[in-house]
């Protein structure tokens, strides 16, 4: 029998659910599904996916999901078959209370691009509630005189169910004075009301107990029980009387709790007990009796807990006054309850994107709805963001907004966005609600490596060691990850023949700059090329710079005497006239230095003489002259030792060795320095006569004694054959190429050649003493001479007298 009952349920729900579907297919924008409550988790509702027309492959290619006005997880989308199945049990009067049908509404949303369809999911009721009476005792008092047939409401029974599961009869036991006559209501409820069937006697039977039976339409039905003490009173002909029926209040629904509501009175013409009167409410549901509260004596109405707008909008209360005789009359309380703005708007977040790539516009951020459980004004709602940022908000379907970018964004100029999702209904005051999302800017390759510089000059000293750091080059990279990771290289020359793979190499990963071998400041004094710089992105992006090497010099080349040299076979010696006054130009060495700078600044000092005191050095040009005048007792040959240095760090240093002759009729004296003959002309006499007489007698002796000197040198020059040529003997042809001319002052160029000759001309005699061939007028500064002279004279202790 059971199995059959089950047979014919399960066609009838089959046979409902086939209705429903084709109500569906008949509305195409809105689908409807029903279902009993309590059903099982998984249990199948549909096929969603058929019923709307859409392919299955369609649901995880546009990310379909199933969402609740509640925001609830009521059903379940599979979508690899579009079956629509239950997430958890459902029970109709958690989620619809009374309410009759019992709806539950969702939409099925579809991305890219964005779709929505309405479904409705109607719950149906089953008879899982009995009936319950909220008191358990029902006291009723019953005057004896009471004609019979007279009628005594009673409190109805609460059933949760509806429709034929609901509260359909009820039944009084034992039912020998009364039965119970049903009454509906017109809130569609039923309500017993007590009959008396036989008259009572209260000195028979004061006081009466029966048992109220309420019953549903279930199958089975159920059934919920209370006692009914009914007291058999004395006479009583006048009932309490309300000056009027109904009564109407409206009520914030942020008044505080105790607050008083209003005063229901009513008159009693009895007297005694007969005109006590008290009051309670009658046919009151739960939630009123929670809400609100009488005192029985006075008839206030206080409040009893918080009201909340949201969930009940208004109290239909039927309060009864009944006097101490039990004659009672009833009144209704309509309070009404106004709403305030007490709930903040809500955001729900349907699916958020937190990381976007940049130079891409239109992507979707946020698919998101809201709502507020306000009503009128207060539940109207405004939904915005900061202005600053490039996105915007756009409505789509009902309270749904999605959050879109509006242009292609730049990671390099901002890499993350704190975007405000701003809510504000239109209540007074106005309430407002904030939801934040951090989008991340994802890299893209768009940025080449930059160096810090366009060009680095780096300086190296000659003789390094191999493998030497000499300098680094940077680049950064604006992009993230990978796209900036830089690797450096080195660029062909553009020169062929510099041979750049011998000379330097660079760290990839760091941009380090090693020298491969030692440099020679001589051979290579400068080298220019060019570095890369790429990064790891696809396609990788590069850049160049130019980087200057500059070779430093080092102290790394002594001095090197041209003149005399050597390396000869005969020392040249020197011939100096006994008559030679102090100062006299014996000779002048001539030495260069390889290097350059203060490297090659050269200093002359004499180490050693045969004589002491009869010869000195100028320091700056190598120029040997007399000291003092000289005397028979001097010797015939003197050994000068000369040391030639130079201004490195440390100094690097050659010597030369002079040989000298004393010549006794080489008696002619050298030319006077010039300041000597300035000092003649200021003390001449001023006789002109007498001074042009002196000048030439003096002339015609110095040409007789410049005659028998040059004779004398010939015969000299000629004696003695190769011997004495190589004693007198000056290098010939260009010097080698690097003594070179750096300072200026004791050094010379290779393009300059000496000569070593006596000479002579008309009226005077002059020993010409490595002379250029080839004129430098930088060597003519007569006030540089005249100075050094001037020096040369103080340091050995000359003066004019």
């Amino acid at each position: 029998m059971e199995i059959r009952e089950a047979f014919v349920l399960w066609k009838r729900q089959v046979l409902i659910l086939f209705v429903l579907l084709g109500l569906s297919q008949a509305g195409p924008e809105l689908v409807r599904y029903s279902v009993a409550e309590e059903t099982e988790i998984g249990y199948f509702v549909a096929n969603l996916a058929r019923d709307l027309g859409l392919e299955v492959e369609e649901l995880s290619s546009r990310e379909a999901r199933v969402v609740s006005d509640d925001n609830e997880k009521h059903l379940h989308l599979d979508l690899l078959t579009g079956d629509l199945l239950l997430s958890g049990k459902l029970d109709r009067e958690e989620l619809c209370g009374s309410k009759e049908p019992c709806v539950l509404h969702f939409q099925m949303v579809l991305e890219n691009p964005l779709q929505f369809f309405r479904a409705e999911l109607h719950i149906k009721d089953i008879n899982d509630h009995s009936p319950t009476f909220l008191d358990k005792e029902i006291l009723i008092k019953i005057s004896e005189s009471t004609t019979t047939g007279t009628t005594f409401q009673m409190e109805s029974a609460q059933d949760l169910d509806v429709g034929s599961n609901g509260l359909q009869n009820y039944t009084i036991v034992p039912n020998s004075h009364f039965y119970i006559k049903i009454r509906d209501n017109e809130d569609g409820k039923i309500y017993p009301e007590l009959v008396l069937h036989r008259a009572l006697d209260h000195e028979e039977e004061p006081e009466l107990r029966l048992t109220l039976v309420a019953l549903d339409g279930g199958s089975p039905p159920r059934s919920g029980t209370t006692l009914v003490l009914i007291k058999v009173l004395d006479i009583n002909d006048n009932a309490p009387e309300f000056p009027q029926r109904l009564y109407e209040v409206q009520v914030l629904e942020d008044t505080p709790v105790g607050s008083w509501i209003i005063t229901t009175s009513a008159k009693d013409l009895d007297a005694g007990n007969y005109g006590k009167i008290s009051y309670t409410f009658v046919h009151a549901a739960e939630d009123t009796r929670k809400t609100f509260e009488i005192n029985p004596v006075s008839g206030e109405v206080h409040l009893r807990s918080r009201l909340d707008f949201e969930v009940i909008q208004s109290y239909t209360i039927k309060i009864q006054a009944t006097d101490g005789g039990g004659l009672s009359e009833e009144c209704t309380l309509l309070v009404t309850v106004i709403d305030i703005n007490d709930n903040p708007p809500e955001v729900i977040m349907s699916s958020i994107t937190k990381i976007i790539p940049e130079n891409a516009s239109e992507i979707l951020v946020a698919l998101f709805s809201v709502r507020d459980q306000d009503a009128g004004e207060n539940g109207r709602i405004v939904c915005s963001i900061q202005d600053d940022l490039p996105f915007f908000l756009k409505p789509t379907f009902k309270n749904f907004y999605t959050l879109v970018s509006e242009k292609a964004l730049d990671r390099e100029e901002k890499a993350e966005y704190n975007i405000i999702i701003t809510v504000t209904d239109m209540g007074t005051p106005r309430l407002k609600t904030e939801h934040n999302i951090t989008v991340l800017v994802s890299d893209v390759n768009d940025n080449a490596p930059a160096f810090t510089q366009a060009s680095y000059t780096l300086r190296v000293r000659e003789n390094n060691s191999p493998a030497l750091h000499i300098g680094t080059v940077s680049a950064t990279d604006t992009d993230a990850g990978a796209n900036a990771q830089v690797t450096y290289s080195l660029l062909p020359p553009a020169d062929p023949h510099v041979p750049l793979a011998s000379l330097v190499s660079i760290n990839a990963d760091n941009g380090h700059l090693f020298a491969l071998r030692s440099l020679d400041y001589e051979a290579l004094r400068a080298f220019e090329f060019r570095v890369g710089a790429a990064d790891r992105g696809s396609p990788p992006l590069s850049s160049q710079a130019l980087v200057r090497v500059l070779v430093e010099d080092d102290n790394d080349n002594a001095p090197f005497v041209l003149y005399p040299l050597q390396n000869t076979s005969a020392p040249c010696t020197e011939l100096l006239p006994r008559a030679a006054e102090p100062g006299y130009l014996v000779t002048k060495v001539v030495a260069v230095d390889g290097d350059a700078g203060q490297n090659a600044w050269l200093s002359y000092q004499l180490l050693k003489a045969t004589e002491p005191g009869l010869f000195g050095v100028w320091a700056h040009n190598g120029e040997v002259r007399t000291a003092r005048p000289l005397s028979e007792r001097d010797a015939a040959r003197h050994r000068l030792l000369v040391l030639v240095k130079d201004n490195g760090q440390p100094p690097l240093s050659a010597s030369v060795t002079l040989h000298v002759l004393l010549v006794d009729g080489f008696s002619q004296p050298h030319l006077p320095p010039p300041e000597a003959e300035a000092e003649a002309a200021a003390a001449a006499p001023a006789d002109a006569l007498t001074v042009y007489l002196v000048v030439a007698l003096a002339s015609v002796s110095s040409l007789f004694l410049f005659s028998v000197l040059v004779f004398v040198a010939v015969r000299l020059c000629g004696r003695g054959g190769a011997a004495r040529a190589g004693r007198c003997s000056v290098p010939e042809g260009p010097f080698p190429g690097h003594l070179v001319d750096v300072s200026g002052t004791g050094t010379l160029s290779h393009s300059y050649q000496y000569e070593v000759c006596l000479t002579g001309d008309s009226g005077t005699s002059e020993f010409k003493f490595l002379k250029p061939i080839i004129p430098n007028p930088a060597a003519q500064d007569t006030g540089r001479h005249t100075g050094e002279k001037e020096n040369f004279r103080i340091s050995f202790g000359f003066n004019d007298k």
